[in-house]
């Protein structure tokens, strides 16, 4: 790994500060509050090129890799976006563009990389189910051959973009579960357009991020052609497996981007706030957790580095993408709880955005993989039996 800075890295971070200060904490809460999509800053991504980090030149796009989409994100985030920095980019700039870059054939990736990396086309993710949850290989989406097409049939939850989104790459099984060696045998990935009649979206009123709507997804009968295939039939798995290493970078650099976003604010609060004849950060029992978590957070940045860049040489590196994620949300979360205690009061109003964060930065704690899951993988690679 080079830590030395180069031309294309300091573009990116200066052009993430450039586009946080547009869309700063303000625009958020006002999208929040009114429960807005961003278009503005949709397309302010796209005609920076963010949109296309991960896509090749060939078509449009920047032929970068996650560790400038990390930079990118992580940026964004602390510099004013809060999650929004990371939620506008992870699923279809980062998920479908990555599955569809490295598994599309010729025709997907000339049909939807181009619209990708100019911001023209927006993907949803089909993956959770409200049975099988955490666990994916419990999937009960069923996709039937029937002559040259599929027959899709099932439901799925908590899908950001969907009620939007022009096509979803949906996680089906095309065999049974019980029919298979292993449970990761027999899924496979459609790229579904959203438009089909049978397919109904129904947003859930959620915690936060409600500047873009997560929904149910019920799929009846909807038939797609076998060219819509993502992968190999009952292969798909391994196509998940690529797609998913790059959104847990992504919420790792959430974490700790919005995490330093509520330490810096902390900070500047705690430098002009006197109490008892002085700032309050002068006061080690308000510096001291801020500063420990600041040092947490820079050390999982350098982990999220070492994960996008194992990833980007085409490593092995689900357990680095596990520790990054893991470390990057523990640090972020106690940055933004000692954020909001600095505040005090104010830290439960709205015009200070601290309450925002924290109800943002929680969601990192349940996906895209749990904690607790993480933990699983991390202490199994760490020698200890596997317990799921």
């Amino acid at each position: 790994m080079n830590f030395e800075d180069t031309q294309e890295r300091e573009l990116i971070r200066q052009t993430a500060t450039e586009i946080a200060d547009r869309f700063g904490p303000e625009h958020w809460r006002e999208k929040e509050e009114n429960g807005e999509f961003s278009n503005g800053f949709w397309d302010e991504l796209a005609e920076a090129g963010f949109h296309g980090l991960l896509i090749p030149e060939e078509y449009d796009g920047a032929g970068m890799g996650m560790q400038e989409m990390g930079l990118a994100m992580e940026t964004l985030c602390a510099e004013g976006c809060g999650m929004a920095g990371t939620w506008y980019l992870v699923l279809t700039a980062g998920m479908a563009a990555v599955g569809l870059r490295e598994h599309g054939t010729a025709e997907q990736k000339e049909r939807y990389l181009t619209d990708i990396a100019t911001g023209t086309r927006n993907f949803s993710i089909g993956i959770t189910e409200p049975e099988a949850g955490t666990n994916t290989l419990n999937v009960a989406t069923r996709a039937e051959r029937d002559g040259d097409e599929y027959v899709l049939n099932g439901q799925k939850a908590w899908i950001t973009f969907a009620d939007r989104a022009d096509n979803m790459i949906l996680v089906t099984r095309t065999t049974p579960r019980e029919e298979v060696d292993r449970g990761t045998d027999g899924i496979s990935l459609f790229v579904v357009d959203m438009d089909d009649p049978n397919v109904d979206v129904a947003p859930i009123p959620k915690h936060a991020m409600n500047y873009s709507n997560s929904c149910e997804v019920f799929l009846e009968d909807v038939r797609v052609p076998e060219e819509d295939l993502l992968g190999e039939v009952d292969d798909g798995w391994w196509v998940l497996v690529d797609m998913l290493n790059p959104e847990r970078i992504g919420f790792a650099a959430a974490g700790t981007g919005i995490g330093k976003l509520a330490a810096d604010a902390a900070i500047e609060y705690a430098n002009e706030r006197e109490v008892f004849g002085s700032p309050i950060g002068t006061h080690q029992a308000v510096s001291f957790p801020i500063t420990e978590a600041y040092a947490k957070m820079e050390t999982a940045t350098l982990m999220r580095e070492k994960a996008a860049w194992l990833y980007d040489r085409g490593d092995d590196c689900g357990y680095e993408t596990n520790v990054a994620k893991a470390t990057a949300v523990e640090a972020g979360i106690e940055a933004v709880r000692h954020a909001m205690q600095a505040f005090g009061g104010w830290g439960y109003a709205t015009e200070y955005d601290v309450e925002r964060w924290w109800r943002e930065i929680n969601l990192t704690r349940l996906a895209p993989v749990s904690q607790q899951m993480a933990y699983n993988h991390i202490g199994q690679q760490l020698g200890f039996p596997k317990s799921y």
